[in-house]
């Protein structure tokens, strides 16, 4: 896993001098206290190196550490959101990572047990109603590509990547307690209890930009009826292939950070790497390398590659419900409104040329 662009320097014995009772109610500096505290506690779970030190690199559904030790060496350690994921969720989702490793399908990060031989540890706090779920990979060396690089050849690789990630899912015998989430009309853009909250609630949203959004989502939902979810459309995949979680290093192409993998269209795959830069100018091409990248190992039908945009789309509109739900943390603060505003004219583009 990459060291990210920020970090957040917190004073952790300082924050935590006050008392505290609600994790929810605190601030966000506080919160980040009491979860480097957490961290660095679960380190002590694991046969590591005397002097290892936890420091955050990305704070999104979940809280990820790297873990550096005098020597050198280098962990990622991942403290879960409450309540997102279950334990036999997550255990699902380490059972398909390490196979995927395993069968040469693709590079993903190594879980690392810890001194009770678990892969999920249970670290508590006092200042937490409930233990978090936490999991330790080794580190996986590489950088994160950024829009602004030449991504042609990285495209082309995840395009042949996602493709045999898509076989595996097809033929792989999974625990007969496997179980994840599933990505489907409902649970991204539905209004019963959707993952990751309601586009309705997207920051910024007024009653025109509501209105425009929802032609957008009644399309959306007529062509995924029409597509349908067919085995042989709909399945297994890693559901989040966005940009940062992937790692170049040199001609090698890993998949990081599995922690939305669940059920849904094979083709929503192709839509998750532009995440967040759906309205840039290259993005056309980019899928365009992903999808030459794709049929070197599978056939891609026409209606499938027909409705890669939809999926495009979908993912445009879930990511506005899931800034909304997650404002507090400081990536989906910095895209705010603006993320919103910039989604209508794609709502329109995509209503003229689909609607």
């Amino acid at each position: 896993m990459p060291a990210r662009r920020c970090f957040w320097q917190v004073d952790v014995h300082n924050l935590l001098r006050t008392r505290m009772t609600d994790f929810n109610t605190l601030s966000h500096e506080h919160q980040l206290a009491v979860l480097q505290e957490l961290a660095q506690e679960t380190l002590k779970r694991y046969v590591l190196p005397g002097g290892c030190s936890a420091q955050l690199v990305n704070l999104s559904e979940n809280a990820t550490y790297r873990v550096g030790a005098p020597d050198g060496r280098c962990w990622a350690l991942r403290i879960h959101r409450a309540g997102y994921q279950s334990k036999q969720a997550i255990a699902s989702e380490l059972a398909w990572v390490v196979d995927l490793r395993r069968q040469g399908v693709a590079i993903t990060p190594s879980p690392v047990a810890g001194c009770d031989g678990a892969l999920i540890q249970d670290a508590a706090h006092p200042r937490l109603a409930r233990p978090r779920h936490a999991v330790l990979f080794g580190w996986e060396a590489g950088a994160e590509p950024g829009i602004g690089d030449d991504l042609a050849g990285s495209f082309e690789v995840l395009g042949g990547t996602a493709a045999r990630m898509h076989i595996h899912a097809r033929q792989w015998q999974r625990p007969s307690w496997f179980t994840r989430h599933s990505w489907t009309f409902d649970t991204a853009l539905g209004d019963e209890r959707p993952h990751w909250g309601r586009w309705r609630d997207g920051i910024g949203m007024d009653r025109e930009k509501q209105a425009l959004f929802q032609r957008t989502v009644d399309l959306i939902a007529r062509r995924l009826a029409a597509y349908g979810m067919g085995a042989e459309r709909f399945g297994l995949i890693h559901a989040d292939l966005r940009l940062a979680n992937l790692l170049v290093d040199g001609s090698t192409l890993k998949v990081i950070d599995f922690d939305d993998c669940g059920f849904s269209w094979y083709m929503y795959d192709a839509a998750t790497p532009v995440s967040f830069y759906e309205h840039e100018p290259q993005v056309s091409d980019l899928i365009g390398h992903w999808k030459a990248g794709y049929r070197k190992v599978l056939p891609l039908s026409k209606e499938d590659e027909a409705e890669i945009p939809t999926f495009v789309m979908l993912r445009r509109i879930l990511l506005v419900a899931w800034i909304a739900s997650h404002i507090e943390a400081e990536f989906p603060k910095s895209l705010g409104a603006g993320y919103t505003e910039g989604s209508l004219a794609l709502c329109e583009d995509y209503i003229r040329r689909f609607g």
